[in-house]
């Protein structure tokens, strides 16, 4: 009986033409996105030649406009969002933002992420609405802090693009970075100038989550990238002056890890 069963399967699976091969569609496949960031993002940055979003180009089909430049901080997001608009439009489906280590470095100090303040509001519950004093909060807009930067930009970049999807990718770790002696930047076991360590604006980059409803995937913990063991020097352009920009075996995986965290993320809500 057995030998019969397995006959007519072999004699059903002959007759039947062969079914494709089944090919998972990922969410972000074939999409436009948009790179905002400083020189891990920047294509004009030699420390290396294939950056992540090359690798997502190549493994999802992703559209990349990128407008990532050496050197920039979280002040110049709003900058780069109005040149891809400028540019494509409405056009792109997603914007990824990787930014915050030049913040660091320039000690740009952390501040606020709220301007608090007592107003008069309209008030009633189960009895007539009547005026009570109350705090009120609202997003602290200014550019001499990196909270306030990031206030700034993703308010631009929500009115910008408000059906988009915007994600928020925190600060790697950092090791040295000695370019020439008017660009000589420590590792990040010191405090920049104004006294906080690199893990501060990697955290303030994570609250960004709540104050602005953004996913933020944090590189900082699962890109694996840590510089300042001499075994991680592989990941990085070079492991004597240049310790900060990964290398192409580093953006490979930090684009692996980012493809995965995708996954969790529609890209469109159409």
């Amino acid at each position: 009986m057995y030998k019969k069963i397995l006959v007519w399967a072999l004699c059903v699976l002959l007759a039947v033409p062969a079914l494709p091969q089944t090919i998972f569609v990922h969410p972000w496949q074939g999409k436009r996105v948009a790179y905002l960031g400083d020189s891990i993002t920047d294509p004009r940055n030699n420390g290396s030649k294939k950056k992540f979003w090359m690798f997502l180009q190549e493994w999802l089909q992703i559209t990349p406009y990128v407008y990532g430049i050496s050197g920039r901080q979280w002040n110049d997001v709003p900058r780069q969002a109005d040149q891809c608009y400028a540019e494509h439009g409405d056009s792109v489906d997603a914007i990824i933002i990787f930014i915050g280590t030049n913040d660091y470095n320039a000690g740009v100090p952390l501040g606020q992420w709220y301007d608090e303040r007592q107003e008069e509001v309209m008030a009633g519950i189960h009895e007539p609405k009547h005026m009570v004093k109350r705090m009120r909060r609202t997003p602290l807009m200014t550019t001499d802090t990196y909270r306030g930067r990031i206030n700034i930009a993703l308010d631009h970049v929500k009115r910008l693009y408000p059906t988009k999807q915007v994600v928020v990718l925190t600060p790697i770790h950092r090791s040295g970075f000695y370019a020439n002696n008017s660009n000589w930047q420590p590792t990040e076991e010191y405090q920049n100038g104004c006294g906080e360590y690199v893990s501060a604006y990697v955290q303030a980059s994570r609250e960004a989550a709540d104050v602005w409803a953004v996913p933020v995937l944090d590189w900082g913990a699962t890109s694996g990238l840590f510089p300042l063991l001499d075994e991680h020097v592989q990941y990085f352009h070079n492991g004597e002056n240049d310790r900060l920009h990964p290398n192409d075996k580093g953006h490979e995986r930090m684009a692996r890890t980012l493809m995965y965290q995708l996954l969790a993320l529609p890209c469109t809500f159409d």
